[in-house]
């Protein structure tokens, strides 16, 4: 396995399925380990469905080159890299899975990165080729599972985590987004997807619960806008649930 001298830990945010939310964790976690104080960087391996431009605010920005080598785009501080700062933002990717493995090794090691206490890398959904070339050619460190508590979610996130025992990667944790909803109005809370999810899939594979985010319409809207809540609404309580996720996992 390769791992880059000046990149301390990195750190794979992965799930079982589509629609759980993993993009917007795995953004909100970055910014959250920088505002704790952390180098932070991040790598987009959704080829076929890179969302951190916009998440970022860095939508139709490239990388420019320096001595053969890509300059991350730093926005919010941290630094970030995807292959949709690369290509046009309507293209459509239609690469077999040693082709990705190939373009995610190259932006892993051909990007100037500075020297980084973790780099997160956001994994596309699923465990198909994409996710076993990842974890087989570079030295993750650890993994986080994001999850929602409905049991679709979690039958399809079992085999996330299957996956990474396989492989010898160590889970770090769970996250449960979309955990509670709050109505804004009343303040009435509302498990829309069940509860406890998360708790039973700690158990299964005896590691813990890091957190849980609640199913807010700021938090979408921030996000998507480029304007993530950790940076752009640090004190309310969803901003503080990212952070203290962070906390833990730095611990």
């Amino acid at each position: 396995m390769q791992q880059k001298e000046n990149i301390q830990h990195i750190i794979a945010i992965a799930s079982g399925k589509g629609g759980v939310g993993k993009s917007t964790v795995a953004i909100n976690l970055a910014l959250a380990l920088a505002q704790e104080g952390a180098r932070v960087g991040l790598l987009d391996a959704d080829i076929y469905g890179p969302s951190q431009p916009s998440m970022l605010g860095a939508v139709g920005e490239r990388p420019v080159l320096k001595e053969r080598k890509l300059v991350p785009i730093q926005r919010h501080g941290i630094q970030s890299m995807s292959i949709g700062y690369l290509v046009d933002p309507d293209a459509a990717m239609m690469w077999r899975g040693p082709m990705i493995g190939k373009a995610m090794e190259q932006m892993l090691h051909d990007t100037a990165w500075e020297a980084l206490d973790y780099l997160i890398i956001d994994l596309p959904p699923g465990t198909g080729d994409i996710q076993l070339s990842l974890c087989q050619k570079i030295a993750i460190s650890g993994a986080v599972i994001v999850t929602t508590p409905q049991d679709l979610a979690l039958l399809d996130v079992s085999r996330a985590c299957e996956m990474f025992v396989k492989l010898k990667v160590p889970i770090l944790g769970i996250v449960e987004n979309m955990s509670v909803y709050h109505c804004p109005q009343c303040g009435h809370e509302e498990h829309l997807f069940g509860a406890g999810g998360a708790a039973k899939l700690a158990q299964k594979y005896h590691v813990s619960v890091l957190g849980s985010v609640p199913l807010a319409m700021a938090i979408r809207e921030m996000t998507d806008s480029g304007h993530p809540p950790v940076v752009q609404d640090p004190e309310s309580h969803y901003a503080k649930a990212f952070r203290n996720i962070a906390q833990k996992l730095k611990g």
